[in-house]
């Protein structure tokens, strides 16, 4: 196998530091040899990665806490670019001491994937660095501002006075940081980089909706962050663990760090988007309109496919996957005995009554419920088709008030490592027009089981791999394995009636069109306008669902790209093993191959299929 030069991926390894690591001491240098003596050299560079990934781990509170830890809990990232500059450094280092220490012959096929890896996020972060100013830091898709403080609510849990006193501690800190957002967005408007008017008015409404209420107005309605810490003082309290009296002092202590940090942080924030909102662009085209914009949608491409197509490339595979697809809607479309066109059809499954819930509060608790209820049937067939399973438990849950946004997409956040936090799948329920049962089941499996929730956890709860592996987030392959969980689930005995079928076929041309419109608007020229249009003609999604999506593409170019790149690269891999391995092949054994080694950029997982592959022709593993 190659050796790859490469990145840290984002998602795994939270932005910020507040200064390069430092090396732990070791206890006994005689000791140390002793052991170092008797280790593989697989062993070894096991423990080095563990080492240097909780080196890692301790410059992110936000990340420790994500993963149910409590060290310096009062704490949250340096997101600086200081901070940023000083994390790639760091992790240079790490390339060069890698490199140097240890021979990578004398590894064993696991141990190269994770040597190979950590090279690969090595490459991938100096790559980006070129491109960090074209990153957009405060827009409409919950960005930094709002995840923030879903953060410090949904997150922080408070189960001491310790606990609760960091909590207060962070309150004040947050100031700082949503501070350094603001400049930040600044000087790259100053050089030209402004993401949409749209991102403009998204974050400036989830700015208003955290500072709307108490303390921050004289009413008795308070502002989700401070209902949040009355819900963690009082259960405190309710708990014996304080007294009434301390109850009165931490809420002041509360409504002192939000008024004197966070509410003046948000209000200049709101005010600068305000007075530079001006400048955005209505109706605008991608990342192209910037100088350099090409090269870096290109890098982006690359970032979350992890392959070298080219946005043109990408253009035609996604055009040629919308045609297959509606060749297959039409098929069911004549089986539910619809006469009419295709764009007909795509009007009866949009404006039908019986495809949506009443915009209540009952359509909504009714769309949770049967969303878990297609959960819990499809857990039952998991052992059918995989033999590692999750331990980890899964709710779904409506998105906060103050993040919820009309039509945006469902996703899903990972639980904690060891299970005292459950994996949670998040729906946007504001309005339920934009919600549809017709797609609600393959949603569901895409963000559940077997899609994120398994995936995610399974990497989690992996051992005899490095630990950094387990919180590996590369896009093609996390959403790549959640668009192919969908059809999966259609092999597991999901989808049950035709317009359900139909409905994952809307979630999949979906992705396809993503392939189109996203190179359209970034790299062809395309307008907003015209990727709404494109849409309207060519899928049932509602107007409400395609405003958002359109948005979303503009503000994370290339993202969108990654799900169709990445399930039909493993419906690729699946192939070959199939005709490679004839009856040999066990869809169980597979699917443990793809998910067994955490996430990984395709060139890596194409290897560990093809070494599988070879090892079960050999005899060496079975099927």
């Amino acid at each position: 196998m190659k050796r790859l030069l490469l990145i840290l991926s984002t998602t795994a390894f939270i932005i910020g530091c507040g200064e390069a690591p430092q090396r732990q001491e070791v206890a006994s240098p005689e000791v140390s040899s002793q052991v170092e003596a008797a280790l593989t050299e697989s062993e070894r560079l096991t423990r080095w990665f563990d080492e240097r990934y909780e080196e890692r781990l301790q410059l992110s509170p936000i990340q420790m806490t994500m993963q149910g830890r409590k060290d310096r809990y009062d704490e949250l990232d340096d997101i600086s670019e200081e901070a940023q500059e000083e994390m790639l450094a760091w992790l240079e280092r790490t390339a060069v001491e890698l490199q140097a220490n240890f021979d990578y012959t004398q590894l064993n096929e696991e141990a190269q994937t994770s040597y190979d890896l950590w090279l690969y996020n090595v490459d991938r972060a100096q790559r980006s660095a070129e491109y960090r100013d074209f990153g957009y830091v405060l827009h409409q898709m919950s960005s930094q501002h709002a995840n923030l403080a879903q953060f410090i609510i949904g997150f922080h849990n408070v189960e001491s006075e310790d606990d609760l006193q960091a909590y207060i501690t962070r309150l004040e800190v947050m100031g700082d940081r949503l501070n350094t957002m603001t400049e930040m967005a600044q000087s790259r408007a100053e050089k030209g980089i402004r993401p949409p008017d749209f991102a403009y008015r998204g974050a400036i409404q989830q700015a208003r909706n955290l500072v709307t209420g108490a303390p921050f107005e004289e009413t008795s309605t308070r502002s989700p962050m401070y209902q949040d810490a009355y819900s963690k003082i009082n259960k405190l309290h309710d708990s014996d663990v304080i007294s009434y009296d301390q109850m009165d002092s931490y809420m002041a202590q509360a409504r002192s760090a939000l008024l004197n940090h966070v509410g003046p942080a948000y209000q200049d924030m709101i005010a600068w988007l305000e007075a530079d909102m001006e400048h955005a662009q209505q109706n605008p085209t991608g990342v192209a309109r910037h100088e350099g914009g090409q090269d870096f949608y290109q890098h982006m491409l690359w970032f979350h496919t992890t392959t070298d197509l080219t946005a043109e490339e990408i253009h035609r595979i996604g055009l040629n996957e919308v045609a297959r697809i509606q060749d297959e809607m039409r098929t069911i479309m004549e089986r539910v005995e619809f006469t009419g066109t295709l764009e007909e059809f795509f009007e009866f499954v949009l404006e039908d009554e019986q495809f949506y819930y009443p915009n209540t509060d009952e359509g909504r608790q009714a769309y949770l419920d049967d969303s878990k209820a297609f959960l819990d049937g499809i857990n039952d067939k998991l052992p059918e088709f995989f033999g590692i399973l999750p331990q980890a438990d899964l709710v779904v849950r409506r998105v906060e008030p103050f993040r919820e946004q009309d039509g945006a997409p469902q996703h899903y956040y990972p639980g904690t490592p060891d299970g005292s936090r459950p994996g949670i799948y998040y729906a946007h329920l504001s309005d339920m027009r934009s919600m549809p049962k017709i797609d609600m089941e393959a949603v569901a499996y895409h963000e559940g089981n077997p899609g994120h929730h398994m995936q995610i956890s399974i990497a989690q709860e992996l051992e005899g791999i490095p630990r950094f592996r387990t919180q590996e987030r590369h896009t093609v392959y996390v959403e790549g394995w959640a668009l192919y969980s969908e059809l999966l689930a259609k092999e597991m005995g999901g989808y049950e009636d035709d317009y359900s079928d139909f409905g994952r076929l809307i979630a999949e041309i979906w992705r396809a069109a993503r392939l189109v419109v996203d190179t359209g608007m970034h790299s062809l020229g395309w307008t907003e306008q015209d990727a709404i249009d494109y849409f309207k003609a060519n899928t049932p999604i509602t107007e409400g669902s395609i405003v958002a999506e359109v948005q979303r593409y503009l503000v994370w170019p290339g993202q969108a790209t990654a799900y169709k790149i990445g399930m039909m690269r493993i419906q690729e891999l699946r192939a070959e093993a199939e005709q490679e391995l004839g009856e040999l092949f066990d869809i169980r054994a597979f699917h443990d191959t793809i998910l067994g080694g955490g996430s990984l950029p395709l060139p890596l997982l194409e290897a560990r299929v093809r070494n599988w592959i070879e090892r079960v022709q050999t005899g060496v593993e079975g099927s």
